[in-house]
C-alpha cells in the first residue's frame, strides 16, 4: 500500500478513476479536483470545483469527463483532453447539498440524490452541530447528460 501527497489539494473526499490513463480524480475540499497519476503519484494537475465536495466520477466511455457533485449546488465537469491536460468544460448548476453522485457508464448521466430540508437548528453549548432534517416527501434524484462529447 502507498501513500501519497496530494498537494496543493487538501482533505481529498471523492475519488475517481481513468483505468486506461492511469489517473485518479481527487475531489478536495480546498476546490481543486487533483489528477494524480495511479501508477507514480504524482499529481499531474488540478483544476478548480464548487464547495463541499462529496463525491467524484469519471465517464471512461465517449465522454472522458470527471464529475465531482458539490454541496453548494453545482457539478463541476472537467474533460480529461490527454492524461495530462484536464479542462472545466462546465459548472453545472443542480441544488444545494445534491452532492451523493452516481454515474451510469452505459448512458453516460449522472444521478444526484437531493431534498428539502429544514432549518438548521441553534446550536446547543456543549453539543455536537447537528444536521437539518429532511423534509419527508422532497427526496428526489436529479438525472443530467451530456448531449455531445466536448471538443477542443
Amino acid at each position: 500500500m502507498n501513500t501519497w501527497p496530494i498537494a496543493p489539494g487538501e482533505e481529498a473526499s471523492g475519488l475517481a478513476i481513468d483505468i486506461v490513463h492511469h489517473r485518479l480524480f481527487a475531489g478536495c475540499h480546498n476546490k481543486l479536483m487533483a489528477m494524480i497519476d495511479s501508477t507514480t503519484g504524482k499529481v499531474v494537475t488540478t483544476v478548480p470545483i464548487g464547495d463541499g465536495v462529496d463525491a467524484n466520477a469519471f465517464d471512461p466511455g465517449t465522454t472522458q469527463c470527471a464529475f465531482s457533485a458539490n454541496g453548494d449546488g453545482t457539478v463541476t465537469v472537467a474533460h480529461e483532453d490527454s492524461p495530462d491536460k484536464l479542462i472545466v468544460v462546465q459548472q453545472l448548476g443542480t441544488e444545494r447539498r445534491a452532492r451523493t453522485m452516481a454515474l451510469d457508464p452505459v448512458t453516460h448521466k449522472i444521478y444526484l440524490a437531493s431534498a428539502k430540508f429544514e432549518a438548521q437548528p441553534p446550536p446547543e453549548p456543549a453539543a455536537p452541530r447537528q444536521r437539518p432534517k429532511i423534509i419527508p416527501g422532497s427526496f428526489k434524484i436529479l438525472v443530467y447528460g451530456i448531449d455531445k462529447p466536448p471538443s477542443h
